[in-house]
């Protein structure tokens, strides 16, 4: 006999994935244990004989051959079935379950256990992927499991697994009407008496902005559908939190408690509250059954846990962007215009001479100016005067009142009556998502992303490296700037957390955040100042152009070869495409806002009080998850279009996938021919040489350098380059043959193999080109020069060496040539060229005369310039096999060149 098991007091999501497990388990019969809740039980009484259900009484244990545990990982919450887990004839124990983090006392030998709103989903995924079809019993039920245990899709437990599966049994004819009836059945009788019972009686609490409340209500005996009483209280008070107690008696000398506990309470978690107590749930949901206990103890110590739970909440400090873009109320309307495109600002705060705000001006304001023709108004005619303002310690709650009381999109922040920063509708709506997201949404395994404590960051990272990150947190710190690791390292940090290997990266970037408390700009420059007089081996090198220091260490004993960059927070604007970026000094937000790729705009928090806080604002966690390359923004490759060749990069080496919108923002950028006028129009296009050219070497020296041409050249990107470059099938084989040259003839190498392989793709152009793009790329002058003295090589061996007789004539024509344009030519050469080339390199110039200068000198010959011209004639006889030993070298001196 296979059984499945629901707990005690059954709900639906137990009773639906018991009966999807009958169809996965031909043959099982389900067992309730103990009772279920009275939407349930009314349920049942009208569809019972639907479902393979059997009481516990007619259960002989001899022939249980085995047990799946549905909805608890608690042996406690079978009830007297609890027993039958001990049984010595069971063949297997299955639970599933939805409830992480729980810790099980049921001796499984296979446990499916994953973070969705209901435990049915996980049976539904098992039902679609063997393909099975369900009635429309079965799949009605199931679908009231999901819809009551995620509220229809409104619990933050709640997933898309479980959208999935409910519109799967859909499909598989589930009733909506019945769904409907007993989804919320009401209160019974008694329970809207015990509701005004508790309505009567409920405490308050206000803490932090949230309201706590709690209620003890007094029974003669066990009351089923307390959780629906629970929910309506809470929807009807309109709390945050409520702990909800029913104490009843079992005899003269015992007595049970029952406590229901809910919170919407952001980063409270009850099920952690409810566990050492034999209670558990979700972290918004909870309750716990004790016997004998007192009652008021117990609920001042989960009330005082849901106290300790509760966050602060997030201050204007922690939301507003700074330093806040100010404009004098003389400014034109025009110029006001230019500076919101230049930051992408939506509105700009005016202060007057003494730095006093005066007003603001939004977008809207501006566009209706622009709309009448007063481009040459000043802003002040325009501004909006009456404002609104904030301090810094101006709590979350109390600014989204603002904005939502008042209609406000944007509140300036002021601080001894200077203007330090400004917190913007968008800024709220980013951290109200980024709390729902902590919170629940998207599963436990996503939720436990928000945030990296240190131990697991110091396991990750080797050592010395954690240990220079700590001392670098620290100077931070006693200047009261926020220091974050910021973009690469923090990406690959949570790209390994699935491994067990310590990771020393070899390129850091942080960046110091120092605006919430000084408007310093040298913040970055100033700490890489003082850590390098920690670390006197790293040179220091400052680039005050663009707010940053790099710290470098080469073959250290510790750190090894060493880059960590240091910047100050901060913003950029392109003043053409593919220019050096402007930059200004700014905040973490806006510095991650400039960055390229979602994957690459997380950071993460090294200094307290937020040790460890992962700033997410752009989905950058998601798009690791879903290994995608999402851009940040629209025009982020016409402004620099080596962002292209990091993507590719980056999706090549992480085997990720380019975002559909993304690619479609690429070829864009290129078909829109922005990189041909701006090179026309400009002499300096940083993004098209210098940049383009370490983005091609870092491309070009990866083992998967291959795999990157091919996507490059599938979006179009090689035109970047040159308009003409194509990877077509003949320089495909080009680079074929190269690799083949490089493994023959330079096999430790001495030639700098990625720049070969760039010069064989500049070598495929028209003759030309090939110098001007090397040019352009900044080659180094003698490959630069090499590419331009190819064309006229090639000729002259393409003329030549099929005149050629013997080996000496072909030694002779191409020893005046290097090994790397020898390579170059080879691989552009006919099958018959080619092999006089390699048979060149590989045996003829091994090939030395017979006889040396001392051999000359032994034999009477005096030195002199002659001996040149007698080895070099030795030599061509040797290579045409003239002469083929010593004996034969001598007479052919004697013949040719007699004393």
């Amino acid at each position: 006999m296979d059984l499945i098991l629901c707990h005690t007091t059954a709900d639906f999501d137990a009773l639906g994935a018991a009966v999807g497990l009958t169809r996965l388990l031909p043959g099982s019969k389900i067992v309730l244990t103990g009772g279920s809740h009275p939407p349930v039980r009314d349920f049942l009484a009208l569809h019972r004989d639907e479902y393979p259900l059997i009481e516990r009484r007619s259960v002989n244990p001899e022939k249980i051959r085995s047990l799946t545990v549905v909805d608890t990982q608690q042996r406690d919450r079978l009830g007297k079935a609890a027993e039958w887990l001990d049984l010595p004839n069971l063949r297997e124990i299955i639970v599933y379950d939805h409830h992480l983090g729980q810790e099980s006392d049921i001796p499984a030998t296979r446990s499916h256990i994953s973070s969705v709103g209901a435990t049915t989903t996980l049976i539904v995924e098992q039902l679609q992927q063997q393909q099975i079809s369900l009635t429309p019993a079965e799949a009605t039920v199931m679908a009231l499991g999901i819809h009551v245990d995620t509220g229809s899709l409104t619990f933050d437990q709640s997933t898309p697994r479980d959208a999935l599966a409910l519109a799967w049994l859909m499909q598989q004819g589930a009733s909506l009407s019945v769904i409907s009836i007993y989804r919320d059945p009401g209160l019974s009788l008694q329970l809207q008496q015990l509701l005004t019972e508790a309505l009567e009686n409920l405490e308050y609490l206000c803490l932090r902005g949230y309201t706590v409340a709690w209620v003890t209500l007094k029974t003669e005996s066990f009351v089923p559908g307390l959780s629906s009483l629970a929910s309506e209280l809470v929807e009807i008070t309109e709390i945050d939190a409520l702990l909800l107690a029913n104490e009843y008696s079992l005899g003269e000398e015992d007595s049970r408690l029952t406590v229901i506990g809910r919170s919407q309470i952001p980063k409270t978690n009850l099920n952690l509250l409810f566990q050492p107590l034999g209670g558990g749930g979700h972290s918004q949901a909870a309750s716990l059954n004790l016997r004998g206990v007192d009652s008021q103890a117990i609920l001042k110590q989960l009330l005082d846990g849901i106290k300790a739970q509760i966050p602060h909440p997030p201050t204007a400090r922690d939301l507003m962007s700074s330093p806040v873009r100010t404009i004098l109320p003389e400014t034109t309307i025009a110029e006001g215009q230019r500076i919101l495109l230049r930051y992408g600002h939506s509105g700009l705060s005016v202060v007057d001479t003494q730095g006093q705000l005066v007003g603001i001006i939004s977008r809207r304001d501006i566009d209706i100016a622009l709309h009448h023709g007063f481009s040459h108004a000043p802003v002040k005619g325009y501004m909006t005067r009456n404002l609104k303002t904030i301090t810094p310690d101006t709590t979350l709650p109390q600014i989204e009142s603002l904005m939502v009381t008042y209609d406000i999109g944007r509140l300036p922040v002021l601080e001894n009556e200077q203007l330090v920063g400004i917190v913007t509708r968008t800024d709220v709506l980013r951290e109200l998502h980024q709390e729902r997201d902590e919170n629940g949404g998207g599963g436990e395994e996503e939720r436990q992303k928000s945030n990296i404590n240190l131990p697991q960051l110091q396991n990750k990272l080797a050592p010395q490296l954690w240990q220079l990150l700590t001392i670098a947190s620290q100077e931070a710190e006693k200047r009261g700037w926020h220091l974050y690791l910021v973009g690469g390292a923090v990406r690959d940090l949570l790209l390994a957390e699935a491994t067990s290997d310590t990771l020393m990266i070899k390129d850091i970037d942080l960046v110091v955040d120092g605006f919430h408390k000084s408007a310093d700009v040298g913040a970055g420059v100033e700490l890489a100042k003082a850590l390098q007089q920690l670390y006197p081996a790293a040179r220091l090198e400052i680039h005050g152009a663009f707010q940053t220091a790099a710290l470098l260490w080469h073959k250290d004993p510790e750190l090894d070869s060493l880059w960590v960059d240091i910047a100050t927070a901060r913003t950029e604007f392109y003043p053409y495409p593919a220019a050096n970026p402007e930059v200004e000094a700014s905040s973490i937000r806006q510095d991650l806002y400039r960055r390229d790729f979602t994957i690459n705009a997380i950071a993460l928090r090294l200094t307290s009080p937020r040790t460890g806080e992962l700033l997410n604002f752009f989905g950058g966690l998601l798009d690791l998850q879903a290994k995608q390359i999402r851009v940040l923004h629209a025009n982020s490759f016409i402004e620099d279009p080596t962002r292209i060749y990091r993507g590719v990069r980056f999706a090549v080496r992480f085997g990720f996938q380019i975002e559909p919108q993304t690619e479609e923002f690429i070829r864009y950028a290129i078909n829109s021919g922005v990189y041909d006028r701006t090179a026309q129009e400009n002499s300096r296009t940083p993004a098209l040489q210098t940049r383009l050219k370490t983005e091609l070497k870092h491309i070009l020296e990866a083992p998967y350098w291959k795999s990157a041409l091919q996507l490059l050249d599938n979006l179009g990107a090689l035109q970047c380059i040159h308009p003409s470059l194509k990877l077509d099938v003949e320089v495909l084989q080009q680079l074929r043959l190269l690799e083949r040259c490089l493994r023959r003839f330079d096999p430790q190498p001495t030639l700098i193999h990625w720049e070969m392989r760039l010069e064989t793709l500049i070598a495929y152009l028209e003759p030309q080109y090939r110098a001007k793009v090397a040019k352009n790329l900044q080659l180094q002058e003698d490959g630069i020069k090499r590419l331009q003295n190819l064309a006229s090589a090639q000729t002259e061996m393409m003329e030549s060496l099929p005149k050629c007789q013997s080996p000496s004539q072909v030694v002779q024509l191409l020893r005046k040539y290097d090994l790397p344009i020898l390579i170059l030519i080879a691989v552009q050469s006919p099958r018959s060229l080619r092999h006089q080339i390699w048979e060149y390199l590989t045996v003829w110039t091994n090939v030395q005369p017979l006889l040396n200068g001392n051999d000359l000198k032994k034999l009477g010959y005096k030195p002199g310039p002659q001996y040149r011209q007698i080895l070099d004639d030795m030599l061509a006889a040797t290579l045409d096999e003239i002469i083929k030993d010593k004996t034969e070298a001598e007479e052919f001196l004697a013949q040719h060149y007699p004393k």
